[in-house]
């Protein structure tokens, strides 16, 4: 398993911008880019990526809409993580074992999550 010293050389390595913001959590924002922080927690047995997307649409209609996207999306369009609910937020998260983890996969999980924050954006406040 790898201990949170080399978790946090994965960021290290990955150049990424962040900052420790608890014990075992760090917050890595990309600043200027126009894409939402993403929350890291190392909490043995896992690692926890989430960030906030959105808040749910307050029509029924509306979330039938989003609802029914942020499903094909998850079963579609990505390959790490999934789209979820949180006291009536839209969330992105993925958990990753630490038992195997590797620097590939941490990146790999990290850039699909960056990736869907910054393209499906528009397609959960675009009215079809």
């Amino acid at each position: 398993m790898i201990s949170r010293e080399d978790f946090e050389s994965f960021m290290i390595r990955m150049e990424l911008n962040y900052e420790e913001i608890g014990e075992n959590l760090w917050i890595i924002d990309p600043d200027l880019s126009g894409r939402s922080a993403v929350v890291v927690s190392y909490s043995p047995p896992l690692i926890v990526l989430r960030s906030a997307v959105d808040s749910a649409p307050d029509t029924d209609a509306e979330r039938l809409r989003v609802y029914g996207r942020l499903l094909e999306m998850n079963a579609s369009e990505l390959v790490h993580g999934s789209y979820g609910l949180e006291d009536g937020d839209i969330v992105l998260g993925d958990a990753l074992e630490l038992e195997n983890l590797d620097f590939s996969e941490f990146q790999a999980s990290y850039e699909s999550i960056s990736l869907a924050l910054t393209s499906h954006k528009d397609n959960l406040t675009t009215a079809d």
